[in-house]
C-alpha cells in the first residue's frame, strides 16, 4: 500500500502459517526484504506461490514479474469466499479510501477517493501531528470523549485551521480525536455513498479501520449501523 506492506501466507487447506504488517516509510524493496527473510526462516526451502497487490505493488510487480491482482479485485474476492454475506466493504488505506458494493456476489457498484488523502489514513496521520499526539493515542484519547465538534476532513489546510481553533479554546484532546474521526466518517459518506446505501453486513477494512475501534464506531454510528451485528471486522 501507499504507507504499509502487509504479507499473509496460506498453507494448502487455508490455514495461516505466517502473517506480518509494517510501515514502510517509502522504502518498500527493504520491507519485502524483511517479510521474505522472515517467511524463509518458517518455510525453509518449501516452494510457494506468489502474488502481489496494492497501490505500490503494481510497481514491484512489474520489475520483478511477479503476478498481480488489483487490490479491490483482491478485497472481492476475499469477501465473496470467506464472508459471503457481506454487501458492502469499507477500506480505508493511506492514501485512498473506497465503498464496494455487492450485490449476489458481484460488485454492483464501486467509489473510490484517489484524488486527495483527506479521511484516509494520511489524514489522520496529520492531524495526530496537529494534536501533538502520536497516532496511536488517538483512539484512546477519543474513547473518552463528551462532545463533537465539526472539523473539516476534505482538505488538510482547512483541518488544521479547525483544530487550531479547537485549541485555542481549550477543548479536550479527547473530544478533538473523536471529532477527526467523526469527519472521517463525514468524508467518507459525502464522498463515496452518494447515491447507493450502505446495507449490513459491512465488512470494514485497511488499517485505519483495523486498528482504531473510536473510528470504526464513528463510521458506524453516522450509517446507523449497529457496530457489534452490522460491522464485520477481518483482523
Amino acid at each position: 500500500g501507499s504507507t504499509t506492506a502487509k504479507i499473509v501466507v496460506l498453507d494448502t487447506t487455508g490455514n495461516v502459517i505466517y502473517s506480518s504488517y509494517r510501515r514502510h516509510n517509502a522504502n518498500v524493496e527493504q520491507a519485502v526484504e524483511i517479510f521474505l527473510n522472515e517467511l524463509s526462516s518458517t518455510i525453509g526451502n518449501n516452494e510457494f506461490t506468489l502474488s502481489i497487490t496494492g497501490s505500490v505493488g503494481l510497481g514491484v510487480a512489474e520489475r520483478y514479474d511477479i503476478n498481480f491482482v488489483q487490490e479491490v479485485v483482491a478485497a472481492t474476492e476475499f469477501t465473496k469466499q470467506i464472508h459471503p454475506d457481506v454487501s458492502t466493504i469499507i477500506d480505508i488505506g493511506g492514501e485512498d479510501a473506497k465503498i464496494v458494493y455487492l450485490e449476489n456476489g458481484s460488485v454492483s457498484n464501486l467509489r473510490m477517493n484517489g484524488n486527495c488523502a483527506g479521511g484516509t489514513g494520511a489524514f489522520i496521520d496529520q492531524m495526530a501531528l496537529c494534536l501533538g499526539v502520536e497516532v496511536t493515542q488517538l483512539d484512546g484519547l477519543a474513547q473518552k470523549s463528551t462532545t463533537i465538534y465539526p472539523i473539516a476532513s476534505r482538505c488538510g489546510v482547512f483541518s488544521k485551521t479547525d483544530i487550531q481553533n479547537l485549541i485555542a479554546r481549550n477543548v479536550p484532546k479527547e473530544d478533538i480525536a473523536a471529532s477527526i474521526f467523526r469527519a472521517v466518517a463525514v468524508q467518507t459518506a459525502s464522498a463515496l455513498s452518494h447515491g447507493c446505501e450502505v446495507k449490513p453486513k459491512v465488512l470494514m477494512c485497511g488499517g485505519p479501520l483495523t486498528f482504531i475501534s473510536s473510528l470504526r464506531k464513528a463510521i458506524a454510528d453516522y450509517f446507523h449501523l449497529d457496530i457489534n451485528t452490522d460491522v464485520l471486522l477481518e483482523e
